[in-house]
């Protein structure tokens, strides 16, 4: 749909999608296209390690940068609209486009070399074993 006149067309025919479109406009000024955003992330705790979970869909590996700088876990990227669509050509923008930028202190127990990371289905997973001394076992208690 490139017109409001391609619009005002198909309402008159009842499409919901367009009559959704025009009951709600958006503007889109080249400057809103592209705004800083956070990725929804999950940590999770194993013995033996911690997942770093972020939902990067539409993000391709090219534009994500991580890094580990003072003890600190580094992920930044950004997300271009698909196609590098016009404004015009949009109705409804709700999925965040821009820039991103997030950090986590690492705890002490992280093996900082071992670290790696692994996009699969737009969700970026970062392994972060911990040092073999920091793993928690069971202590045997003797008997005497």
């Amino acid at each position: 749909m490139s017109t409001t006149r391609d619009a005002l067309e198909m309402l008159e025919r009842g499409s919901d999608f367009a009559r959704a479109s025009l009951s709600a406009p958006v503007a889109f000024e080249p400057q809103t296209m592209e705004q800083a955003w956070s990725p929804q992330v999950d940590i999770i705790e194993a013995q033996d390690r911690y997942v770093l979970q972020a939902d990067l869909p539409g993000v391709p590996i090219e534009h994500i940068e991580l890094r580990i700088e003072n003890d600190r876990l580094y992920l930044k990227g950004r997300r271009v609209p698909e196609g590098h669509a016009r404004k015009e050509s949009y109705h409804c923008m709700e999925r965040p486009h821009g820039r991103f930028n997030r950090s986590f202190a690492l705890p002490p127990s992280v093996a900082q070399s071992a670290i790696r990371a692994e996009m699969k289905s737009g969700v970026l997973e970062v392994v972060l074993p911990k040092r073999t001394e920091a793993r928690s076992r069971p202590i045997k208690i003797e008997s005497r």
